[in-house]
């Protein structure tokens, strides 16, 4: 049967994308984290969003994430052959974005390391690997929790608890912690609507004075058992206090409540601070994660 395309449908498509990415779980490296990434401000034009499929079966997709500089995808194992055509895709769209908000001077691929198939049709639209370019080389890695850890907690005055309804104070530190814009008011709105959102699973770490001082933002996949921290930071005003393994002790602690047996992190290789966090706290690296570029 022919593969066809057709317009992006939000109120209905999103929980078919988180599918076809759950179904092959181990090809993709955004999974579990899908309906945070799919909240994100670069699906509000439907153009920047793609689908591919084969009779009324959604085989293939993709996004162009401004805010993350990246392309994220899924595509069924059985049609290999559709990576290239997401490629192709994205690349147009990333020229006919150009002077537009959505914009950006160079756009990012995520691969795991062992999948060459994919890695070539990178090379051959013109994205180059990014884990040995000097200076500024970037990769990253997929952990997995293994031991059972201890929940920490904070020092005397410091008070862990869900986010509840403060968005505008969670926008401003996530803007502070990770120095972008990126995070919007209407972003983070989208995320509490999102079905398989959980507010127990926003946890904060709040000052003595009633500051956010750290955030861990989990996600949970009941169909999977599975359960990811995206995103994890502290205000630059109160590190090296532990905050950071303290708010991910209390996510991790929810998930497990909930059912999930594994627990997911993605973050950048041992250069990070990141990692080394969580490596102490009991993540073990199970991917390595390529990153490919092409500038505009």
């Amino acid at each position: 049967m022919a593969i066809t395309h057709r317009s992006f449908l939000p109120d209905q498509d999103k929980q078919l994308m988180i599918d076809l990415a759950g179904h092959f779980q181990t090809d993709h490296l955004h999974v579990v984290d899908l309906p945070y990434r799919l909240s994100s401000w670069g699906l509000d034009d439907k153009e920047n969003v793609r689908f591919w499929f084969d009779g009324e079966n959604l085989v293939a997709w993709a996004v162009l994430q401004s805010p993350f500089w990246a392309i994220d995808y899924a595509c069924h194992v059985d049609y290999p052959a559709l990576f290239k055509e997401i490629l192709a895709w994205a690349d147009e769209r990333a020229q006919s974005v150009i002077g537009t908000p959505y914009e950006r001077s160079a756009w990012f691929v995520n691969v795991f390391s062992g999948q060459e198939s994919r890695k070539k049709d990178l090379e051959a639209m013109g994205f180059a690997c990014q884990s040995d370019v000097g200076e500024d080389s970037w990769s990253k890695v997929f952990m997995k929790l293994s031991p059972e850890p201890k929940l920490y907690e904070p020092s005397a005055g410091f008070t862990v608890r869900p986010l509840g309804g403060d968005v505008e104070k969670y926008v401003a530190l996530h803007q502070s912690v990770f120095e972008s814009k990126n995070m919007t008011l209407e972003w983070r709105e989208r995320t509490l609507q999102s079905p398989l959102y959980r507010p127990e699973l926003d946890i904060v770490v709040e000052s003595p004075s009633g500051e956010l001082a750290a955030f861990c933002i989990c996600w949970f996949n009941e169909k999977l058992s599975a359960g990811q921290v995206e995103p994890l930071g502290v205000h630059a005003d109160y590190r090296q206090l532990g905050l950071g393994k303290v708010a991910l002790s209390h996510g991790v602690s929810r998930l497990r409540s909930m059912g999930a047996k594994d627990i997911f992190v993605e973050t950048d290789n041992y250069r990070n601070e990141a990692f080394n966090l969580y490596q102490s706290f009991g993540f073990e690296v199970i991917q390595d994660v390529l990153v490919y570029r092409k500038d505009y």
